[in-house]
């Protein structure tokens, strides 16, 4: 039939990708935030680190105009970048012909929005490296600095189990960079080698400590879900969005090389 065929052609149409516009916007800290205070006994080793880790610098996408359009007239607030990427990559072209034309297209299931709840840092995350030295023996202070003694690889993620995990971890991880101000990834790794300058002091008759600890963020909240339809009526085209749920989650997200220091001093072995 002529209007099953007419169908078809429009959402061939629609789905067929067009040149998107991604504009690599700044992170900036949202009103009302405070950037979490780093203590000084965390220190940046980005020059030091032997291993060099990628930059979790993620790019906020641009909604084109006609994502803008349609996003402006869903119900519940759209964050997911993947989603509105693949809004950004179709085009749908107004012609005479599309005048009288209803049609409803099912785009998925999506994570739509992450809402944040409770950004706190764990300095002590993870224990990563141990440098000691005996001076029992001696008759002065005996200096030691941090030396990583081997590779640690540090790993964060979610605290349960949810659908589309990775979009969810990619809302979360953006939340918690634009809170913190930090730089965060679900993945870093301290090389083998990696020193720093700062010297810790073990007096006479000690045993001297100096633990490393990676530092993460614990990030909680909510995320939402829904399913999400295309209506288009004639010219106008809206967002739909049906069996909206919401889930709890939380996430440790690790600070990119950055280590938290701890020396103690002692009579006897730890």
């Amino acid at each position: 039939m002529k209007w099953k065929r007419f169908l078809l052609m429009f959402l061939l149409i629609f789905l067929t990708a067009s040149p998107s516009a991604l504009a690599n916007k700044a992170s900036q800290p949202s009103k009302g935030l405070k950037k979490i205070a780093v203590p000084p006994s965390v220190l940046d080793i980005t020059k030091e680190n032997t291993y060099p880790n990628a930059t979790q610098d993620l790019p906020y996408l641009q909604p084109s105009e006609f994502t803008k359009k349609v996003l402006k007239t869903s119900k519940v607030k759209i964050e997911n970048p993947n989603l509105i990427r693949m809004l950004n990559e179709s085009s749908v072209n107004n012609s005479p012909l599309s005048i009288g034309l209803r049609a409803t297209i099912y785009l998925g299931e999506w994570p739509l929005n992450y809402e944040s709840m409770e950004t706190s840092p764990n300095w002590q995350y993870q224990k990563i490296n141990t440098n000691y030295f005996d001076n029992r023996g001696g008759r002065s202070n005996y200096q030691i600095h941090y030396v990583q003694e081997a590779q640690k690889i540090v790993k964060g993620g979610l605290t349960a189990k949810v659908a589309k995990a990775d979009d969810v971890k990619k809302m979360m991880l953006l939340k918690a960079m634009n809170t913190t101000q930090l730089p965060l990834a679900f993945e870093t790794i301290i090389g083998g080698g990696t020193k720093k300058d700062r010297v810790y002091n073990i007096p006479p008759k000690r045993l001297g400590y100096l633990y490393g600890y990676a530092p993460a963020i614990n990030e909680k909240g909510k995320v939402t879900y829904g399913e999400v339809y295309l209506v288009i009526k004639g010219k106008q085209k809206k967002i739909m969005i049906k069996n909206v749920t919401s889930q709890g989650i939380g996430a440790w997200i690790p600070v990119q090389d950055h280590v938290s220091f701890g020396f103690m001093a002692s009579d006897h072995p730890r």
